[in-house]
């Protein structure tokens, strides 16, 4: 029950759905800090003096129609942030246990191969005295 459990929990979709989860309710808000903090005034400094940043507006007078290029590239900088920690906290140690898991599994095979290659040679011989004697 429990060597069920935990194939289970072992196959990729559930990891994958773990990840997500994770993604989303525990770096969301370290990243959002960080990029509205820390991102987000580097990129006005280099929109200009106004309060927008890269925003501009497409109809001067229609506030509605105002383009906000920093919004973006603060979403791109938030995604590619959590993309980095998720990758290599999590992706990256969970495929090497599954390779490390695989080698294990390998090994076995390995060795089980070697016990029957080594008991059919004992039979050989064994065969070989009787046809002798």
């Amino acid at each position: 029950m429990i060597r069920g459990f935990r194939d289970f929990i072992m196959r990729g979709n559930v990891v994958d759905l773990a990840v997500a989860v994770v993604i989303g309710a525990a770096f969301t808000g370290v990243v959002t800090a960080f990029t509205s903090k820390f991102v987000e005034p580097l990129i006005a400094v280099f929109g200009g003096k106004n309060v927008d940043g890269f925003a501009f507006r497409i109809m001067s007078d229609n506030p509605k129609t105002t383009v906000d290029v920093g919004a973006v590239l603060t979403a791109i900088i938030n995604f590619l942030i959590v993309a980095a920690v998720v990758y290599f906290f999590v992706v990256v140690p969970m495929n090497k246990l599954l390779e490390m898991r695989k080698r294990k599994e390998i090994d076995e095979v390995q060795a089980t191969s070697e016990d029957i290659a080594l008991l059919q040679e004992i039979r050989d011989l064994l065969r070989e005295r009787s046809t002798q004697a």
